[in-house]
């Protein structure tokens, strides 16, 4: 999305939250793809992806709009979900239960939910190097194992990780650097 549809965008979900969907829509994908990536698990990521936009939704009048695409600052609760994962060995979507029990929410139709679930399953499956990878990244510590799933996943450049991570562009450096030797000692 371009930024002055963007900045458009968000001044509108600000007035009328119902809006918040065009975000979704526009960046679930990506965002979904890179939790997915990093863990390795659908349904953990549908988790940690559900609670990642929730947060977002909760949160988006806190967001200030300072010329960076809000898929950052999304990428950034995401990162911070995956941690909180990783933390926790039995991760519980709080925000997310709590608007099931007290508030309703819409269910997703059971039939496509299962077939995109099986589709990216087999996708996943049919990339055994990237299995053997990703194994081999979950030993590396966390900052080096974001680093990395940004930049070589994602396809992310060094500026864009620094901003989702919040670290200065040279720290990024030094953490894929290091990362990716760690990483090839591992291999």
């Amino acid at each position: 999305m371009e930024t002055d549809k963007e900045k458009i965008l968000l001044a509108e979900i600000k007035s009328n939250p119902d809006r918040f969907g065009i975000l979704y829509d526009e960046y679930y994908h990506a965002v979904f793809s890179y939790i997915f990536r990093r863990l390795g698990d659908y349904e953990s990521a549908r988790d940690i992806a559900s609670e990642t936009f929730l947060k977002a939704y909760l949160k988006i009048s806190s967001f200030e709009w300072r010329g960076v695409s809000i898929i950052f600052w999304i990428f950034r609760i995401a990162s911070n979900e995956i941690n909180l994962f990783f933390r926790n060995s039995k991760y519980v979507p709080q925000s997310i239960q709590y608007r099931i029990n007290n508030q309703g929410f819409d269910m997703l139709d059971k039939v496509a939910e299962q077939q995109d679930k099986e589709r990216i399953e087999n996708e996943f499956d049919r990339h055994e190097d990237f299995l053997t990878i990703q194994l081999h990244l979950k030993q590396l510590h966390v900052n080096y194992q974001e680093a990395i799933a940004l930049r070589y996943f994602e396809q992310k450049s060094i500026k864009e990780i620094a901003t989702i991570l919040n670290k200065k562009e040279g720290t990024v450096k030094s953490l894929l650097s290091r990362g990716i030797e760690k990483l090839k000692n591992l291999l």
